[in-house]
């Protein structure tokens, strides 16, 4: 999403949330474009939906009517799609370190992560979407917040980094094992530095999972690899063709919900879609 609307003309001193309400049309744009690729399942744009990310842009005030206009628009392009289509409520981290490392108390990060919840569970999504977290404390306080708002299934996905452990220093098994007790519907990782430093983090995930004799869906969801200059723009190295080779070793690892993050456009997810489809 981050990406198409960069290429869309969103500045990087503009909130890509604040578009749901000024620019509708072209986030829902975004969302047909995902879905012509073949997606089954949406991310609304609510990503830095939360009261301290939007606070950096003078919106703390309007999280409930950005989430709920980031719903409305994804289900509109979903209603259009002719087959059934999720809908899941992306929900990022506060961009802010917990307590006592940082400023902001557990039930501080609770509280901003159950108001954006219910925003998105009263827009009507059908699930709620934890992603890039790097910090189990934060993804915690995510699901606590969540579960005050609403009943809605619970996906979270951790962010590792090239030494293949989170900002906090967590690596794929404890990950796993700690998340697959929390009672939701899917666990994985997003983000990242690409597809191939998320090999070793599904591999690992995946082992822990079955030594707990869990059968806890895994999600994989990495960038179009890594970004680099090319006169004014930033070009990602992962080519369709990249991304669709990620797609089939993710399923060879375990990975049953593929999708893709960062610098991934509909070129990339066609040709993850269609290699998968063809594999099935």
């Amino acid at each position: 999403m981050g990406t198409m609307l960069l290429a869309a003309g969103l500045s990087l001193e503009e909130a890509p949330e604040g578009w749901n309400l000024r620019f509708p049309e072209r986030v829902q744009a975004v969302h047909l474009a995902y879905l012509a690729a073949g997606s089954h399942l949406i991310l609304t744009n609510s990503f830095g939906g939360n009261a301290f990310r939007l606070a950096r842009f003078g919106l703390q005030d309007q999280v409930e009517r950005i989430n709920r206009a980031a719903v409305a628009l994804a289900r509109q392009a979903a209603g259009a799609a002719g087959r059934p289509v999720v809908v899941a409520g992306s929900m990022g981290p506060t961009g802010e370190r917990l307590a006592p490392a940082g400023p902001v108390s557990f039930e501080q990060a609770r509280e901003a992560f159950a108001t954006q919840a219910a925003a998105l569970a009263e827009g009507g999504v059908d699930a709620l979407w934890l992603e890039t977290m790097g910090d189990l404390e934060e993804a915690r306080a995510a699901v606590a917040g969540a579960r005050l708002a609403c009943d809605l299934p619970l996906v979270v996905t951790l962010s590792f980094h090239q030494a293949g452990r989170t900002a906090t220093g967590v690596g794929p098994a404890g990950a796993a094992k700690t998340l697959a007790g929390w009672g939701l519907v899917a666990i994985g990782a997003n983000c990242g530095d690409g597809p191939a430093s998320l090999e070793p983090v599904m591999a690992g995930m995946r082992d822990a999972l079955q030594a707990a004799g869990s059968n806890i869906p895994l999600v994989a969801k990495a960038n179009a690899g890594r970004p680099h200059r090319e006169g004014h723009e930033w070009v990602y190295e992962g080519t369709p063709a990249v991304m669709a080779t990620y797609a089939r070793r993710m399923q060879e690892l375990g990975a049953r919900l593929i999708g893709a993050c960062c610098g991934s456009t509909p070129e990339q997810v066609a040709a993850m879609a269609g290699v998968l489809r063809r594999g099935n």
